[in-house]
């Protein structure tokens, strides 16, 4: 069968996967409400195209935190990419860094040096705040040394969200699998629980009283710049900037957390304001389409990042399956800009967009 978009991959993931995995990678929180929220938000986004301009030539390219790339798409931290390929990992790295970059997860099932043994390219670093500062402390050095070029800090994690797949299936990381960066701190292995063994792990190791101090404190332990992960609220976009944050990231973790939070598209906007310009906006959450992404920049986004199509082509098609999914992303975002007669990612603007919100609520409800 011929793929033709992204979308497409999850139905082949769910038919080459365990039900554990699958279901681990798909699900949302409670009613999952919010996870079908993340994709239909945007349809209720359309477009305000300009016409004849001269898009012969269309440029994607743009920086973040200086740091140039091909086009607006990032990869999102995913935990545990060896459930859906055993090579998941060493597939990941030569295929992204042909577009842009990833974001490795803490829970990767490869460490920080063995990514970034694979060679040169720009690396973030998705952070969770255990209750051992020290192994926190340790965990960051490691990703400096080797190279990473940015912390993403997770903020909305103090709990795991009830993932009732999760519950059913009495999830756990198969025993052939470790979570690679703590393997030698003896916190590499998930035990079984009653429920979710993901849940139990988080309960006895991740630390509740997170807080903006903690913030400060990762600045006296690393140079590297630090990306707020899961801000929804103006008022925490301002105080992450107050805490020093370098940028943020309108993230409600795929949806997995809290549910009956807004889509992140649709906190996106408030968030951006709030922000001034002092620090870029990113998002995650529901991107499956080129128009997806134009709409979040078209919000104010610095760019997006995909988390769930990566897991679903590599699982499908390894290396071809991920370098397929960027690509059509790419062209798709491309096709939209020309159509919308855009040449460039700085000519994308809110007027290039109209949204629910902004109509008459009868209207609106139409």
């Amino acid at each position: 069968m011929e793929i033709t978009n992204v979308s497409e991959y999850e139905g082949i993931a769910k038919q080459k996967l365990p039900k554990m995995v699958f279901d681990y990678y798909a699900s949302g929180a409670e009613d999952q409400w919010t996870l079908e929220e993340n994709r239909n938000a945007f349809s209720r986004i359309l477009f305000r195209p300009r016409i004849l301009i001269d898009v012969s030539k269309i440029d994607l390219a743009t920086t973040v935190l200086g740091f140039k790339i091909s086009m607006p798409i990032m990869i999102a931290p995913t935990a545990m990419q060896k459930m859906a390929h055993p090579e998941g990992k060493q597939f990941l790295i030569s295929t992204v860094y042909a577009f842009t970059f990833e974001t490795l997860s803490s829970w990767a099932t490869s460490s920080v040096e063995e990514v970034a043994s694979t060679g040169p390219g720009i690396r973030f670093f998705q952070l969770y705040v255990y209750k051992d500062r020290n192994v926190v402390a340790q965990l960051v050095r490691r990703a400096e040394r080797a190279g990473f070029k940015a912390i993403a800090l997770t903020v909305d994690t103090p709990r795991l969200g009830r993932r009732e797949a999760d519950i059913k299936n009495r999830f756990t990381l198969p025993p052939f699998l470790t979570l690679k960066n703590f393997e030698g701190l003896d916190l590499g292995k998930m035990d079984e629980a009653n429920d979710s063994g993901l849940a139990s792990y988080v309960a006895g190791q991740i630390d509740r009283t997170l807080s903006w101090k903690d913030v400060k404190w990762l600045q006296t332990i690393t140079k590297l710049p630090i990306l707020v992960k899961g801000v929804l609220t103006a008022e925490d976009a301002r105080l992450s900037i107050q805490a020093g944050a370098a940028g943020i990231i309108v993230s409600n973790h795929g949806a997995r957390q809290l549910d009956y939070v807004p889509a992140t598209i649709m906190a996106l906007e408030e968030v951006v304001k709030a922000a001034q310009g002092r620090v870029p906006v990113f998002l995650d959450g529901g991107v499956r389409r080129g128009t997806d992404v134009f709409k979040a920049l078209a919000l104010g986004a610095s760019g997006i990042f995909i988390g769930r199509p990566v897991l679903y082509s590599l699982a499908a098609e390894g290396e071809a399956g991920v370098r397929k999914v960027l690509q059509m992303l790419r062209d798709e975002f491309e096709l939209t800009m020309a159509l919308s007669g855009c040449r460039s990612l700085s000519e994308i603007t809110r007027n290039h967009i109209v949204a629910d919100w902004d109509l008459p609520q009868p209207l609106a409800r139409l």
